[in-house]
């Protein structure tokens, strides 16, 4: 099969994926939130799978709001509207011969009509956190186009920065990131938590940025250094750093949830796994041999 074939597979893997690692301060098959839970992620990439397949013959506009109107159809609250952010524009540059080659053109397409469409999206998917923008603010139409709405928020916003930059901290940082991980745990789950603990130490993240503040998102990014700083996932020492830095997230309910680092870490694993850096099925087992923390904590704490 081409790789355009397998778009839709790809996204809902990488959602997939993204959603079954067991994550510092997110959702995952063992750890649920109060209005969202595990199995609404799983149904969320089922209901988008077959509208990100047939992305590169829409506007990214349409893409976007037709998966968020879709997600909404089948569970109750926003559970992919920052995923779908990415998805709909890297979706429809894999369209073509070479993802990271066709995106610009992508992106510089973007028009007025993509932004209104975005705008519905967002009001729809109504995401936490979201405040007021000082311009362009969704709560009234826009008069840009969608890549440069999306540029006036670079600055606090690390998916609205993709936008502006042409994907950087997706194909420079994260997907590197993975393969990295891979190569340090020898699992899918490992090298995904490895890239998610890299991504959160280099870039403070501005979901917990919007809701807590730059100084909790900027303390996060230093609690997820510590913990590579202490060797994860080898000895004792890193495990208790770990569990740690999870009960630090937890410990205000959603508003130190990680979110927007998760949303990266599906695009990353869409990007790897269209470029076939990563295979189906993966040549790696999903979990590697756990040495402490309860070995990982497996059964238990299965709400929030």
């Amino acid at each position: 099969m081409s790789s355009r074939d397998l778009i839709g597979l790809h996204a809902q893997t990488a959602c997939i994926w993204e959603a079954t690692a067991r994550k510092p301060g997110n959702i995952h098959r063992f750890r649920d939130f109060d209005d969202a839970n595990y199995v609404d992620f799983l149904v969320s990439a089922a209901a988008i799978a077959p509208i990100l397949h047939a992305s590169p013959d829409h506007s990214v506009g349409r893409t976007l709001l037709d998966a968020v109107r879709q997600t909404r159809n089948c569970v109750r609250s926003n559970t992919n509207l920052g995923i779908l952010l990415l998805l709909a524009p890297l979706t429809k540059a894999a369209g073509g011969r070479n993802l990271r080659e066709e995106l610009p053109a992508v992106l510089d397409a973007l028009t007025v009509e993509d932004a209104a469409a975005v705008f519905d999206a967002i009001r729809l998917a109504n995401p936490g956190g979201l405040g007021r923008a000082p311009k362009q603010d969704v709560s009234a139409p826009p008069t840009l186009p969608l890549r440069e709405v999306m540029a006036l928020a670079a600055d606090r916003d690390l998916i609205a920065r993709q936008y502006a930059n042409g994907f950087r901290e997706v194909f420079d940082d994260g997907a590197p990131a993975v393969l990295a991980g891979i190569e340090r745990t020898g699992s899918m789950e490992g090298a995904i938590l490895y890239a998610h603990l890299h991504m959160m130490s280099r870039h403070p993240d501005t979901l917990i940025a919007r809701k807590r503040g730059i100084g909790e998102a900027e303390e996060s990014a230093r609690r997820a250094r510590a913990v590579l700083d202490a060797g994860w996932p080898d000895g004792p020492v890193a495990w208790t750093a770990f569990a740690e830095f999870d009960a630090w997230l937890r410990a205000e309910g959603r508003g130190r949830n990680p979110g927007a680092t998760a949303d990266l870490m599906a695009a990353c694993l869409f990007v790897l796994l269209h470029e076939r850096r990563i295979t189906l099925p993966p040549p790696l087992p999903w979990t590697a041999a756990c040495s402490s923390w309860e070995e990982w904590n497996h059964p238990q704490g299965r709400h929030s």
